[in-house]
């Protein structure tokens, strides 16, 4: 008889009282990916994150500075200096801007297809975080916090949510390789149960759809024959006793286990764009973005919760050397999210799928000093731009604004825990009750800030 069965037994069990209100803040929360309630009505389903992982410039895309053009090759003036970050002078965009829809927003040439879907984009202007360092900010932007070892938002989303499609992962992470800066610690569960894990699949190029998801089917046993070693499985942890069944690790690898059971049956499908006509494709583009974007939206029609594209392996945006490599780039994310938001419109997802274009934060207005920098920009994490669409979202709005050179936000500021705040309530999500007990505390994603942005809901 070990401890526990004698406080069950001795004196009635009410030594058992005392140990079941400990283990109760302890104990971990039922994991599963069948759809749950929001906390109050919800405008929208699903979350798309297209990250452009490496941090955009904001004054040479959607975030335009004629000052900045006017005082190009002068000094920074004092107290404008970006924090932590060395700068030489001031660096007009080398791109033109022009307005587009009826929102009259300006855009740069490098996102022309962009601007023509702008009507349904709300473009702020005014994000901000707490360091210059890509690692701190991408773990602030993917989840909530400057350290890793911190659930993703995705991770919290599905673990809020559940999912609607059970053959499916509730969230499906799309990068040719990985992003620099953390790599799986991005889309990592972390102390939430293992279910709610982002999913990574490669979009790179493949002439055969299976390779994008290794082994996902079995070669030596049939459907049938696997359900039956699940069933065995199953049974076996409920032979080990109620004490040890809420081990986390193994309720995630059994669940891991039905999941890629599961998942036989729909995935390949899903993921294999060539379903789409020759048109669609071509309307997207080619690269490995373009083809994230057509696997983006299929996922969301089959009814994923969240999907989270990276640009690409690395920090492809990181511009240090020279701007004009934003042209490159940009050309091939342009045309296919434009195309990704007019499919979204047409077939009504839009409406109830937030989609968050940008990265962990922007680039300076100035240049770098330094042999060979003359022509680059280093990091601004003081004022970046965000762009985000659907989902309840107001759309043709350019929200906040950056001082006058666009160094810093200054009107109507949006941290980037507003941001996780704002796309949660959007959800039916209160950010501030979506929690997870750990280490004796309390966590959630906005950290122990985040505020919702209610002037950009419509």
């Amino acid at each position: 008889m070990n401890r526990r069965e004698a406080l069950r037994t001795l004196g009635n069990g009410f030594g058992m009282l005392g140990l079941a209100h400990l283990l109760a803040e302890t104990a971990p929360a039922a994991a599963s990916l069948s759809a749950k309630s929001p906390h109050f009505p919800a405008r929208a389903k699903h979350v798309l994150f297209l990250f452009l992982n490496g941090g955009p410039s904001q004054v040479d895309t959607f975030d335009p500075k004629p000052m900045l053009t006017k005082h190009h090759g002068k000094p920074v003036p004092q107290g404008l200096s970006i924090m932590d970050v060395p700068t030489g002078h001031l660096f007009g965009s080398p791109f033109k801007f022009k307005r587009y829809g009826q929102s009259g927003i300006e855009v740069s040439e490098l996102f022309p297809e962009v601007g023509n879907v702008i009507d349904d984009i709300c473009v702020i202007r005014s994000m901000y975080t707490d360091n210059p360092v890509h690692e701190t900010g991408l773990f602030r932007m993917n989840t909530g916090h400057l350290q890793p070892g911190h659930p993703s938002m995705g991770s919290w989303i599905t673990y809020g949510l559940g999912t609607e499609n059970q053959n499916l992962p509730g969230y499906v992470v799309l990068c040719p390789g990985q992003p620099a800066g953390g790599g799986a610690q991005l889309y990592t569960a972390s102390y939430l149960p293992g279910i709610y894990q982002g999913t990574h699949i490669s979009n790179q190029d493949e002439k055969e759809t299976s390779k994008l998801i290794p082994h996902i089917r079995n070669g030596q046993l049939s459907l049938g024959e696997q359900r039956k070693q699940l069933d065995l499985v199953g049974k076996l942890t409920q032979m080990r006793g109620r004490d040890q069944s809420s081990d986390l690790q193994v309720e995630a690898t059994i669940q891991s286990m039905e999941m890629a059971y599961r998942m036989q049956t729909e995935a390949i499908d899903v993921f294999d764009i060539k379903n789409e006509s020759e048109t669609t494709r071509a309307r997207y583009g080619d690269g490995d973005f373009a083809r994230g974007c057509l696997m983006a939206k299929r996922l969301l029609e089959s009814g994923v919760r969240m999907v989270q594209l990276y640009y690409g392996e690395g920090i492809p945006w990181d511009s240090h050397y020279d701007i004009l490599a934003h042209h490159k780039l940009s050309f091939l994310a342009d045309r296919p999210i434009a195309a990704l938001l007019q499919d979204l419109k047409t077939t009504g997802l839009l409406k109830e799928t937030v989609v968050l274009i940008g990265g962990e934060f922007g680039r300076a207005p100035a240049n770098e000093p330094g042999a060979g920098l003359a022509y680059g920009r280093g990091h601004d994490h003081n004022g970046f731009t965000t762009l985000v669409a659907g989902g309840g979202f107001k759309g043709g709005l350019a929200y906040g604004a950056t001082d006058e050179l666009g160094f810093q936000a200054v009107e109507k500021r949006v941290h980037v825990n507003d941001l996780h705040a704002t796309v949660l309530h959007q959800l039916g999500l209160d950010h501030e009750k979506l929690t997870f007990r750990y280490g004796g505390r309390d966590f959630r994603l906005t950290d122990l800030g985040g505020k919702v942005v209610e002037d950009i809901i419509a």
